[in-house]
């Protein structure tokens, strides 16, 4: 067995570990991007890991994402990374993350193997992520500082959300179009969706994640939205919410719905014969407009456990994304009758 080959069966090996929702969608996708969209979210997963984990000091997250990009790019060792960072999360309690970080080697030896343009599209996004989570990482601790929850505005939480998921959709598109060339002749348009596909889903996972965040101290939500309804983000920090938090809640689950149905549109622009590219996106859609539709039946849900949903549901979502995976307009229909319950605000334009 060559190395690259060994370094690929570790690659789908671990991917279940650190992501049970890209294990079930990255096998749809065809044979001929499959190992880079792994290898792309392996990658974002270990910056992800410098961003969340507590074991590290602002200087030190700053220190490694910095490395990580060289590393990335091929200016720095990936072994003597891998290394220094295990060392640094000594006590790191997800061992398979762990496991990922400490064999960053094989990641990065198959980033490498890759052609220049698929090389290209991860590059840039891990150095834009790696950037932007530098950034939010200075601006949290000037949040601590100055004794404030949250990001202040609603333009901060895009910007965020372009940092950690809007460029992960234009590194998509980047693959997709290199891979077919009907699919490029729509680049425009797609690149016009790409970060809103990206934003909409991480708003969904923000809005779940509201109260397992506030257990490590940190908040992504704009504080515009919910002073604008009376409300003090602070508050979460002792669990104390009102109705006025759930009509906060309610604009943000508008905006995440607008991006999931530029998600959609997004998607019905890939050629119909592009079966393992649609199931791609379309389940990941379907699962988080469920997720947004219980978020909106449960606005006062207290862990994220409560709004998590449930195996039957993915389930469901897999056999009539699959069923109806050509038929554009039953998957609209489908899209405007599940998310029927979540707050929509026809004053947000299209992208």
């Amino acid at each position: 067995m060559s190395n690259l080959t060994a370094d690929l069966e570790f690659q789908k090996e671990i991917l279940p570990g650190v992501s049970r929702t890209f294990a079930l969608t990255i096998p749809q996708l065809p044979a001929k991007i499959q190992d880079a969209v792994a290898n792309a979210y392996l990658l974002c997963r270990i910056a992800d890991t410098i961003e969340d984990t507590t074991l590290l000091s602002t200087e030190q997250k700053e220190k490694y994402h910095e490395q990580f990009i060289h590393v990335v790019c091929g200016e720095e060792s990936a072994q003597q990374f891998a290394q220094k960072l295990t060392v640094s999360l000594d006590g790191y309690s997800h061992q398979d993350e762990l496991r990922l970080i400490e064999n960053s080697e094989k990641v990065i030896n198959i980033t490498h193997s890759f052609t220049p343009t698929q090389r290209q599209a991860l590059e840039r996004c891990i150095k834009i992520m790696s950037e932007g989570m530098e950034f939010f990482e200075r601006q949290e601790e000037i949040s601590i500082q100055n004794n404030t929850y949250g990001v202040a505005t609603m333009t901060d939480m895009d910007k965020y959300c372009y940092y950690v998921a809007g460029v992960v959709g234009e590194m998509l598109t980047d693959l997709f179009c290199d891979y077919s060339k009907r699919i490029n002749s729509k680049r425009k348009q797609l690149s016009k969706l790409a970060v809103s596909f990206g934003q909409g889903l991480q708003m969904t996972n923000i809005l779940k994640d509201i109260w397992d965040d506030q257990q490590r101290n940190t908040c992504w939500l704009p504080r515009e939205i919910f002073a604008k309804h009376g409300f003090d983000l602070s508050r979460l920090k002792d669990n104390d919410i009102d109705k006025n938090f759930e009509k906060g809640l309610e604009r943000l689950l508008a905006v995440a719905h607008h991006h999931l149905s530029n998600a959609l549109e997004y998607t019905l622009l890939i050629p119909a014969e592009e079966v393992g590219i649609r199931r791609f996106c379309l389940w990941a859609i379907g699962m988080a407009v469920l997720t947004l539709r219980k978020l909106s039946n449960n606005k006062d849900f207290s862990d994220s456990r409560q709004v998590k949903i449930s195996r039957n549901s993915v389930k469901a979502t897999i056999l009539v994304s699959n069923t109806f995976v050509k038929q554009d307009k039953i998957l609209k229909i489908l899209f405007r009758l599940i998310s029927r319950s979540i707050p929509q605000d026809n004053s947000l334009n299209s992208v």
